[in-house]
């Protein structure tokens, strides 16, 4: 019991730190930042927060915008109101770490989604598993095609 109290409080610092990341994600927050709301040095928080989440905090704090950002242009957000909406300071490296993240441009993931929405209004037991709407008997009812 002795031994696992260090680990705990790390570990609750460590999480403390994600949660200010997730909760403060679209201001200018930096490591400085971050790592002291963890109580850490910067280059011990790093590699702490790594081995914990997988990704250095830099790249949780990029991956948590990049989300959110994919929330706002599903609901027709224009992208640079999205891009400073998220903390990111230029549409340019926006678009380019959105790229890098989910394979296409933010402008094109927002018209394949838009265009999905519409499809899910229109059509909407094409986006029901099969399994289900027969289970449902929903295939045998003309009104969901």
């Amino acid at each position: 019991m002795i031994d696992q109290l260090p680990k705990i409080y790390l570990y609750r610092r460590l999480v403390q730190a994600k949660l200010f990341i997730d909760k403060n994600y679209h201001d200018a927050i930096d490591l400085n930042g971050i790592a002291d709301e963890a109580y850490f040095s910067k280059y011990h928080f790093i590699r702490l927060f790594k081995k914990i989440y997988g990704k250095t905090p830099h790249q949780y704090l990029i991956n948590v915008r990049v989300e959110n950002a994919r929330l706002l242009l599903k609901r027709g957000l224009p992208v640079a109101d999205v891009c400073y909406a998220v903390g990111f300071d230029s549409v340019t490296s926006f678009s380019i770490l959105f790229k890098k993240i989910t394979f296409c441009s933010p402008a094109n993931y927002q018209q394949a989604e838009l265009k999905k929405q519409t499809e899910m209004l229109q059509s909407p037991l094409k986006f029901i598993p099969g399994c289900f709407a027969s289970e449902k008997e929903w295939l045998q009812n003309r009104n969901f095609r």
